[in-house]
């Protein structure tokens, strides 16, 4: 495997073990497998360090998560060991669906996908952060997605009710559908997957 570092690697093999685990539904596993079944295939690794955004400054409150799933602990202290490499970006484009505090209430980094730790386009793997009490406005894409929790919060799809899936839950967005999520009085912390297009 060339290209990606050992960190990146080890991070990854935490998140397979870690959405395996979780993602129950037919449709989540189905992509988790095609999307690991990709990243068997590494690309290039970007060097240099990362930025963070003033909302990071709530990771490590996010990182103190309370759960007894050991493998949701390790998934944790990898991506402990990438994150200073990472870019957190903040989203530039929604609407009156998101709250008032949303563009400093926020961050989202690609891990693997476009402009990522790995720069490539078939796979999007990213995480997002939120303060307390923000909204992120309704969204959607055409990739299918899959997304592993780590943290208490809540999130709708379509015109459904808003759900909380706690710690190590798990859930899939068909292709298309408009989702969004909020964070509540903790912040928000989650994993996403996309297969951008058929590995």
């Amino acid at each position: 495997m060339t290209g990606r570092s050992e960190a990146l690697q080890m991070f990854l093999d935490a998140a397979f073990v870690a959405f395996d685990q979780f993602a129950q539904a037919p449709e989540s596993r189905r992509s988790i497998r095609q999307i690991f079944s990709a990243l068997e295939v590494s690309g290039a690794e970007r060097p240099g360090p990362g930025n963070r955004l003033p909302v990071c400054s709530r990771l490590d409150r996010a990182f103190a998560i309370a759960t007894e799933h050991q493998s949701l602990h390790r998934l944790v202290e990898r991506f402990k060991a990438i994150e200073p490499r990472l870019e957190w970006r903040r989203r530039t484009n929604y609407d009156s669906s998101a709250s008032d505090n949303f563009v400093d209430g926020h961050a989202n980094s690609m891990i693997i996908g476009p402009a990522g730790l790995e720069d490539r386009r078939d796979i999007w793997f990213g995480v997002t952060l939120m303060a307390p009490n923000v909204r992120y406005p309704d969204h959607d894409h055409a990739p299918e997605e899959v997304y592993l929790v780590l943290s208490e919060g809540e999130f709708r799809q379509g015109e459904g009710a808003w759900f909380s899936p706690g710690i190590g839950g798990s859930f899939y967005n068909k292709p298309a559908i408009r989702h969004a999520m909020r964070s509540v009085d903790t912040p928000l912390f989650a994993f996403w997957l996309l297969l951008a297009r058929p590995a």
